[in-house]
């Protein structure tokens, strides 16, 4: 009976462990210096921020943690059916891990929402302004992970007082009054202040300092 509880206590672990750990999926994004934006001009599309969303997973050793943000308000502006700008932002405190209760509830959120990693308290909000939209093709090895990806976005990102900017590819459409983005990219926390764990001779308890970045954004054409 020991033994057969042991295997079945084994077992569970192995499945625990299959579902968490992992690395990055999403498409590299190019990160750089902050760009110029341009005026946003042409028709006005307002982002509908009870649809879109984005979602983050961060990678340890054996384990990984999604979550979500809301985005709080935004715009994208459109000129002969080409996206010519766009900004919106991000509520930093609205955070919502997947896993919940326990140590996910009392220790992850508040140690994230600390100076050691998005230091809520003083940076409150994230913001995209958008700098650049171009059609993407893909080609021999440059292919993107979101499935018909056919622009390449290129934008400003601050976060903690910190602008770089990052280019991703993204399925954008626009069917009637309604416009829709999608992409999936990978992003290097470090570059906006957040080191913490970022040291492999911390061993288990090394934090990745890449993090998946999924955008879900639907915005509509305000009259």
């Amino acid at each position: 009976m020991k033994v057969k509880a042991f295997l079945v206590i084994a077992g569970f672990i192995a499945i625990l462990t299959s579902c968490g750990g992992g690395s990055p999926k999403g498409d590299d994004a190019t990160i750089q210096e902050k760009q110029e934006t341009s005026e946003a001009t042409g028709t006005q599309f307002a982002v509908d921020t009870n649809t879109s969303t984005i979602r983050f997973i961060g990678y340890g050793v054996g384990k990984n943690h999604p979550g979500k943000f809301k985005i709080s308000s935004g715009t994208v502006a459109l000129a002969n059916n080409q996206i010519t700008g766009g900004s919106f932002t991000i509520d930093i405190k609205s955070m919502d891990l997947e896993q919940k209760g326990g140590i996910f509830d009392s220790k992850l959120r508040p140690h994230l929402m600390s100076g050691d990693f998005f230091d809520a308290d003083k940076f409150g909000t994230a913001k995209f302004e958008i700098t650049g939209v171009q059609p993407y093709t893909e080609s021999g090895s440059d292919t993107s992970v979101v499935a018909g990806a056919n622009y390449m976005v290129s934008g400003n990102f601050t976060l903690k007082d910190v602008t770089k900017n990052i280019s991703f590819p993204a399925k954008i459409d626009l069917d009637g009054n309604t416009l829709k983005a999608k992409s999936s990219f990978v992003i290097d926390r470090t570059q906006w202040q957040m080191r913490y764990g970022n040291d492999k001779t911390l061993g288990d308890k090394f934090i990745s300092e890449k993090v998946d970045v999924e955008l879900d954004l639907e915005a509509k054409k305000q009259r």
